[in-house]
């Protein structure tokens, strides 16, 4: 059984599964999980998309899928069937589900360990008692967890296997029509709906305010992931900006759109590791609700930086705006001194490359299989 709930986690799952069943094509999974694990050959139990949610308030409005989705998973794994339970990141429902496990007798996999790191520290002991291997992808999480007396694996992060793109940026633009000489900029502002609504008339804005501030023509690059409608992105400034900005609406080449971008400005997440392998600089934003937020601030301690970029790196790299900072102007302010002044520009190239280095090389979900396969032997 392989426990997923949110798209990244979807996505390196489904890495992480088929390079289980290269080496072993007997295995049969299940699960839960999205379109990436169901391609992968996962038997879903339950859809995570209908848990997808940002923030501790969120998580009310969708409990009664949670509590689904438990049942569903907790009801495959007392059939007897199961020789591993293998879990990807969404501590809160996941270590549940590990507890479970081990009355069970179930062994337990941790691949992409929680970030631990940022906030609830308590719940590190936990993991290292629930689970019998602890797989993680950040370079500064082994050594978290040495401090707490708990081996883990650094495997490396997939995303180095993953980010890749299939066409050269002058053949992207030819496709879409833009001209070369043209500066391009990404807007990203998630894949989730709560995300576009609280970013994107934001984005837009910015996006008015920078095309009059330099001094060449703007494209703006907008990319709608398969879970968010178009009329969602209409709704929530699209249509009142369309007339104003030359702004492209792409659905497919995700990762071509990225690499064709001079900048971005992007909802936090695993997006800002993928446009740093790409070598894209970008500002970083977070916005949630100000309950959550609240919550968040009393949780979250000892977190210098909340984008991954500027974590592994260890310092800023990129520029971060967090909740009343995520302004038309400052963002605007921000992405052109990343367009227009070369030694800004320079230096957050600079620190990209070092992410890069420090992230490690390929083939992470080939060893993360490894010690999965290890486990079922055991």
């Amino acid at each position: 059984m392989i426990v997923s709930g949110e798209p990244s986690g979807d996505m390196h799952g489904a890495r992480l599964v088929r390079a289980m069943l290269e080496r072993a094509p007997e295995l049969c999974f299940c699960g839960m999980g999205g379109a990436e694990l169901r391609a992968a050959g996962v038997e879903l139990l339950y859809d995570a998309h209908k848990l997808a949610v940002v923030g501790i308030t969120e998580v009310i409005s969708h409990l009664g899928d949670i509590l689904a989705a438990r049942r569903a998973l907790i009801r495959r794994m007392r059939e007897g069937r199961l020789a591993l339970l293998i879990l990807i990141d969404y501590p809160d429902f996941n270590l549940l589900l590990a507890a479970k496990a081990k009355k069970l007798g179930i062994p337990v996999f941790y691949y992409i360990s929680p970030q631990v790191w940022a906030w609830r520290k308590g719940r590190t002991g936990k993991i290292g008692r629930l689970t019998d291997r602890i797989a993680v992808i950040l370079p500064f999480e082994r050594e978290f967890y040495g401090r707490y007396g708990i081996s883990v694996d650094f495997v490396g992060h997939p995303l180095v296997d993953g980010v890749r793109t299939s066409t050269e940026k002058t053949d992207f633009l030819q496709q879409h029509n833009i001209p070369e000489e043209n500066t391009i900029i990404g807007l990203l502002p998630g894949s989730r709906s709560r995300e576009i609504r609280n970013l994107l008339p934001s984005f837009l804005q910015a996006a008015t305010l920078l095309a009059s501030s330099i001094n060449k023509k703007c494209t703006f690059l907008l990319p709608r992931a398969a879970s968010i409608p178009e009329s969602l992105l209409r709704e929530h400034g699209l249509s009142k900006f369309r007339n104003k900005l030359d702004i492209r609406v792409i659905s497919e080449n995700r990762y071509d759109l990225m690499a064709a971008c001079d900048a971005v400005v992007a909802a936090s997440g695993t997006v800002t590791l993928e446009l740093a392998l790409l070598n894209i600089p970008a500002v970083v934003t977070y916005r949630v609700s100000p309950r959550t937020y609240r919550i968040g601030r009393l949780l979250v301690r000892d977190v210098k930086y909340f984008s991954l970029v500027n974590l592994i790196g260890g310092k800023k790299i990129i520029p971060e705006l967090l909740q009343d900072e995520v302004t038309p102007e400052r963002i605007a302010r921000e992405l052109a001194r990343m367009l227009t002044n070369q030694d800004v520009r320079k230096n957050i190239l600079a620190g990209l490359a070092e992410v890069r280095h420090r992230l490690g090389g390929p083939g992470a979900s080939e060893r993360a299989a490894e010690i999965a396969l290890e486990c079922l032997q055991r």
